[in-house]
């Protein structure tokens, strides 16, 4: 079975599914994010330590966890200070002289990934009935479309490299393909499935920017990650699609500023 077949036959039952709790939303949705997080964090504490950055065996995952279910927590600073305090307090006694690059490596893989679930999250608690779904969607689909575009407009027209050092199939061209691609993934989800938030397409134009732009930068982060530890894929879970590393590097980037934004034009009373 070729490699692209071996994708299509996984992805569309695995976006399907995906789709659906997505749909369902509340612990449901909540739970899939954690376990795809806590698969995230695995991957990256694996490639930083074939980096020669190890990270320490459980702070990242309780880290990790906290950040993700931060909303529904009570005394949720105070729990996330104590954790912070007392991994701190066992590394001050470490004797490894790792320990400074295990503190700063165990911090980004605890924090990079849950923080950008996290946001996805909230996008997803939007609004009244259906909104956040719809919202969860545009983002997926700008996502998906912006990495479309970019593929095989980068494939068809590609000649500038973008970060030849980093990964040098990416082009100028492809990248700018992108912003195509996430203004149609945004138009096919707010247009057929509208929202009851005051949000005009106008207000999605900007959006679909950020995305084309941030989402591509979380798949270079992680491509230079994989160039350093000299490995094609975060792992070999997904069948043809390498980890959920892989699977979620841009949405990772892009759910943060798009969650920002939209909080931004509420305060400023855009909707």
């Amino acid at each position: 079975m070729n490699n692209l077949l071996q994708r299509i036959l996984f992805a569309v039952p695995a976006a399907a599914l995906f789709i659906w709790i997505t749909w369902l939303g509340g612990w449901f949705f909540q739970g899939m994010m954690v376990i795809i997080g806590f698969f995230i964090i695995q991957e990256m504490m694996k490639i930083l330590e074939q980096c020669g950055q190890s990270t320490d065996a459980l702070f990242p995952y309780t880290l990790g966890l906290w950040i993700m279910l931060s909303p529904n927590l009570p005394f949720a600073f105070e729990i996330g200070v104590g954790i912070l305090v007392l991994f701190l307090s066992v590394q001050t006694f470490n004797q490894a002289e790792v320990v400074f690059s295990k503190l700063t490596s165990s911090l980004f893989a605890g924090i990079y990934a849950p923080l950008g679930l996290l946001c996805f999250m909230l996008i997803n608690q939007m609004g009244e009935g259906t909104d956040g779904f719809v919202l969860s969607m545009m983002l997926i689909f700008m996502v998906w479309g912006s990495d479309v575009f970019a593929y095989f407009g980068g494939k068809t027209f590609g000649k500038r490299a973008l970060a030849p050092k980093i990964s040098p199939k990416k082009t100028w061209e492809g990248f700018f393909f992108g912003y195509v691609g996430s203004l149609v993934g945004a138009s096919i989800v707010y247009f057929l499935f509208p929202l009851d938030m005051p949000i005009t397409f106008t207000l999605v134009v900007p959006i679909t920017i950020l995305v084309a732009t941030f989402g591509p930068i979380g798949d270079l982060l992680e491509s230079k990650l994989k160039r350093r530890a000299n490995i094609k894929d975060s792992s070999t879970i997904l069948p043809g699609h390498g980890g959920f590393f892989d699977r979620f590097d841009a949405l990772l980037l892009a759910a943060p500023v798009v969650f920002v934004s939209l909080q931004i034009f509420q305060e400023i009373g855009v909707f």
